[in-house]
């Protein structure tokens, strides 16, 4: 009995085996691809890679970076956005210049007092009171000399009835008089003169001055609202109310690295394509004006004829087009742009990955 349990366990044995040998040894066929890879339009090809990127005739998407640091305020914008020349995008917290410039613009306003009143001299007042000074001296003169005449009188009929030590002072006292008079008519003068001409142009060079600090100043606060520089459409924003933003751009939560504060695209119709050509199949590349190319959407069978622009005349090493800059190999392209018009009911977007076909010579 146990012997026929055992035959019955490895009958059963074998049979599994051939079993899963047969299932196993079956041919698999390939899964069909996602999409249909692009087909070479062309008798004679070069194929590349390339990105859609707005349309511009020079440079490639719009990156805004603000000039001055500070904590995000206000964003004005969103992504999809279409803007105008002018257009405010965001605000960075301007609290410390505004008031600067509001303390220069006070300085300007005392400056300005200063002059004025400078040029409003002689004031009628000190006029009137050198005038007042110059009566009394002018009175006192008088005086002293009377006395003076009436001692010398005195001498004529009598030379002792006046010593000489009183007339001596009394001629001290006329000349005492006669030089205080002098000095307050000179003083007299010098009031109704006004302000000195050079301390005028001192006031007026320092009003100048802080004016011109006051516009330097203003101009300064103005960068902390960032504009659109031209007509476009707002790609991405890279920044938020609170966050830290400089002139190096802003912290990339997701990248981890420095980043435009915006990306702002071209409103125009047309998109632009932007792909590298090895160095190595340069030489077979037609002139631009004789270039013909077709770009094929990835995940679709849609294909569009392209439009040469022109070529970034410098071939340099291969970037990958994850953006990373590190990512650096050993191939060297061409990178040559194209444009086409967005074909109706298919979405495209800056930054999307396509393959392009350049007809050769």
């Amino acid at each position: 009995m146990r012997n026929k349990i055992i035959f019955s366990l490895v009958g059963l044995g074998i049979v599994a085996g051939l079993v899963s040998a047969y299932v196993y040894a079956r041919p698999r066929h390939p899964l069909p691809p996602a999409f249909n890879p692009a087909p070479n339009p062309y008798g004679h090809g070069i194929y590349a890679n390339g990105i859609v990127e707005s349309y511009l005739s020079n440079g490639a998407n719009i990156n805004i970076y603000p000039e001055v640091a500070g904590t995000i305020a206000k964003v004005f914008v969103s992504e999809g956005q279409r803007v105008k020349q002018g257009t405010p995008l965001f605000a960075i917290d301007d609290s410390i210049q505004r008031a600067l410039v509001e303390q220069q613009k006070s300085q300007v306003d005392a400056s300005h007092a200063l002059l004025d009143e400078l040029k409003a001299q002689p004031r009628k007042e000190n006029l009137q009171v050198a005038s007042a000074q110059v009566e009394m001296a002018t009175a006192g003169l008088k005086s002293a000399q009377d006395q003076l005449d009436k001692q010398l009188r005195s001498v004529e009929i009598d030379a002792r009835s006046v010593s000489k030590d009183v007339l001596d002072n009394a001629k001290n006292a006329v000349k005492v008089a006669r030089a205080n008079l002098g000095v307050v008519t000179r003083q007299y003068e010098l009031t109704r003169a006004g302000a000195w001409v050079y301390d005028v142009r001192n006031q007026e060079k320092q009003v100048e001055a802080l004016s011109k600090a006051v516009a330097s100043s203003s101009a300064l606060l103005a960068k902390y609202t960032v504009k659109a520089p031209s007509d476009g459409i707002v790609l991405s924003i890279r920044t938020s109310v609170g966050s830290y933003i400089s002139s190096q751009g802003s912290y990339d939560t997701y990248t981890q690295a420095i980043a435009p504060a915006m990306v702002m695209g071209s409103s125009a119709g047309y998109l632009g394509v932007r792909c590298y050509i090895d160095e190595i199949l340069i030489p077979r590349l037609p002139p631009g004006s004789q270039m013909q190319a077709k770009m094929f959407i990835r995940g679709t069978s849609v294909s569009v004829p392209l439009e040469f622009v022109r070529v970034q005349p410098y071939v340099s090493p291969k970037i990958q087009l994850s953006n990373e800059r590190t990512e650096r190999v050993d191939l060297r392209v061409l990178p040559i742009i194209f444009r086409f018009m967005p074909p109706p009911g298919v979405g495209l977007y800056p930054g999307q990955l396509v393959d392009v076909y350049v007809a050769t010579s």
